[in-house]
């Protein structure tokens, strides 16, 4: 069993851990090290979360079992004036994949969005990574190819992904 909790800036720490931990492990062989570093940096900074937070940029929330925090998502309703929510961050310790928490956590998010009045869940994935499946399997489907610049020369090269709800 899963609990999604809201998450505030004194949870920082605890979602930076949790991108440390799986972002090594989920762009590890897509991304250099330094393109990773920078990333990290980057997106988890404490100023960068702290405003993303602070200004309700995005809705952070951790995910817990029974015993610890395995995971945290970010999602923003009403994405660019629509009726869509954006999944902007879903990460879940690696130890947990395959149990079917990820299927849970989608579960959970997609009636989060109907409450908000979303008819559509959207996401960004890496056109190399393997959760590219994880999510077909779920039901969304490729909507656009984008190469997004990062700043430092690097580019996010991912799909656009969405799903009816």
């Amino acid at each position: 069993m899963i609990k999604i909790t809201e998450a505030f800036v004194e949870d920082i720490a605890k979602i930076q851990e949790i991108a440390h931990i799986t972002w090594p492990i989920t762009y590890g062989e897509i991304l250099t090290a330094e393109q990773l570093e920078y990333m990290l940096n980057l997106i988890y900074s404490n100023e960068a979360l702290s405003k993303q937070i602070q200004n309700k940029e995005q809705l952070f929330y951790l995910i817990s079992d029974s015993e610890s925090v395995i995971g945290f998502i970010g999602i923003e309703h009403n994405y660019k004036g629509e009726a869509i929510t954006k999944i902007h961050k879903i990460y879940l310790l690696p130890e947990t994949q395959g149990k079917g928490y990820g299927k849970k956590v989608f579960e959970e998010i997609g009636k989060m969005a109907l409450e908000s009045n979303s008819n559509e869940l959207l996401l960004n994935v890496n056109r190399f990574n393997t959760a590219l499946n994880f999510y077909k399997k779920l039901g969304f489907e490729i909507k656009e190819t984008v190469d997004i610049e990062i700043g430092n020369g690097y580019l996010m090269e991912d799909y656009v992904m969405g799903k009816g709800l």
